[in-house]
């Protein structure tokens, strides 16, 4: 395959257009338009549907686009870092963080990685759905305890788990029949919860007295005194230290896994390879204390 009219194909795809292409690049658009169609030629494939006001990808099109956009990219980069004698890494590193880590140490780390790596145009997006890596343009992901897939790889760099706090006052309800709680979500998923203490396992009835959907004010609910909750150790650890919370005990149940992800089939660019190192040194136990002590930094 021709790289050269591979990389003309992607400029097209990128820009919607041959026009629009051929003014981006500084180009002939009659010569972009005889390199996509040379490449068609030799592929045997339509790549681009023409219509009389617009160009759309076909399907083929649409995934030799996905597929090679960010390789032709990362090629380009590792010619430009030879070419310097591997200088600093350099380029565009587009990151999705989920909202409750993003609230609690992302803009600490992105600050310092920025300043270590200021050849590094870092764009970061929160949100915890689930993202397609490629389909969406992303160099990495961190996501919490996330569903096997064979096209991606990682590593996790923090582990953390759920336990039931409350204001101190609350604890003397326990015998209650039911105990006031705060939820997250917008409806409680279960009234009962089972927990690990240090004198066993026990079950306690609940009762929702709020739903929120941010980890954040769930605490925040906690703290005013409104009931218990289930919470991750890292985000109420100060608290505990301090004795304005006390622990109920461990959600029964698997450890909250943070895992930094990136396509199995891409190439492992110097920018995703100096963030994923960046993480191995900021989390180096991987303990929710590491995580916590962003809270106070």
């Amino acid at each position: 395959m021709d790289l050269l009219a591979l990389a003309d194909f992607n400029l097209v795809a990128k820009h919607g257009g041959f026009g629009r292409a051929a003014r981006a690049a500084g180009r002939p658009k009659a010569t972009l338009s005889r390199r996509v169609a040379e490449l068609e030629s030799s592929l045997g494939l339509r790549l681009f549907e023409r219509g009389a006001h617009r160009l759309a990808l076909t399907e083929e099109g649409r995934a030799l686009h996905e597929r090679t956009a960010a390789l032709l990219t990362e090629l380009d980069e590792t010619a430009s870092d030879i070419a310097s004698g591997g200088a600093c890494p350099r380029g565009t590193l587009r990151i999705s963080v989920p909202l409750l880590f993003s609230q609690i140490a992302m803009g600490t780390l992105a600050a310092r990685f920025a300043l270590r790596y200021p050849d590094i145009r870092l764009e970061v997006t929160t949100e915890d759905r689930a993202v397609d890596m490629v389909e969406e343009g992303y160099d990495l992901v961190i996501r919490i305890n996330p569903d096997p897939d064979e096209t991606l790889v990682g590593r996790v760099f923090l582990r953390d788990r759920l336990v039931v706090v409350g204001r101190a006052g609350i604890d003397a309800r326990r015998d209650a029949e039911k105990i006031p709680a705060v939820m997250r979500g917008t409806r409680a998923s279960s009234t009962r919860w089972a927990l690990r203490t240090s004198s066993g396992d026990i079950v306690l009835e609940v009762e929702p007295r709020l739903c929120m959907s941010s980890m954040i004010m769930v605490r925040d609910a906690v703290r005013a005194g409104i009931g218990i909750a289930r919470l991750p150790l890292s985000l109420v650890s100060h608290d505990l230290a301090r004795g304005s919370l006390v622990l109920w005990g461990e959600v029964d149940g698997p450890d909250i896994e943070l895992w930094l992800l990136y396509p199995s089939r891409r190439l492992l660019s110097a920018r995703v390879t100096a963030f994923v190192d960046f993480f191995r040194e900021a989390f180096p136990s991987g303990t929710p204390e590491e995580l916590a002590a962003y809270m106070n930094a």
